[in-house]
């Protein structure tokens, strides 16, 4: 199993709406990075688990923990030309743009903030993408130390 780190931004779909969510579950859909898609196409898998993490907001940081119940598939928003994540270059036969299904396993206890992550950034999460100066993906690996650590700040 693996451990990953996805971005969202609680205006758009944060930690509530998939508690809403039918079976606290949606499809992780609309990712327009090929890095992140790249990820989400090959190595994401059934059973990993990742932290949800809120991204542009007044408290960003991590929400809670998802696991992923299906592995990637074609992301039916980029053929949808009604759908803000429209991409005509995308077709069935040769899809550029996949997407994955997250179940909610849990809401931490208190959100984990970025500025309580940067503290432990030169030592404990030294390396760690989502503290990178300049990282916008959506999707990034989480090593397994970082996700035992950030478990423990709970």
């Amino acid at each position: 199993m693996k451990h990953w780190l996805i971005k969202t931004e609680p205006s758009v779909f944060g930690i509530e709406d998939l508690a809403a969510a039918r079976g606290r579950t949606t499809s992780w859909e609309g990712v327009r990075n090929y890095q992140a898609r790249n990820l989400i196409r090959d190595e994401i898998r059934k059973g990993d688990q990742a932290f949800l993490y809120h991204s542009s907001c007044e408290q960003p940081g991590i929400a809670g923990i998802v696991s992923v119940t299906r592995a990637a598939y074609p992301d039916r928003t980029a053929l949808d030309p009604r759908d803000d994540h429209y991409d005509a270059g995308s077709s069935a036969a040769d899809p550029r743009w996949y997407t994955f299904d997250v179940k909610l396993v849990r809401r931490l206890k208190r959100i984990i903030t970025l500025d309580e992550l940067r503290k432990h950034a030169g030592a404990e999460l030294a390396g760690m993408i989502v503290l990178r100066a300049g990282n916008r993906l959506s999707v990034m690996p989480v090593e397994n130390a970082h996700w035992r650590f950030i478990i423990e700040l709970e």
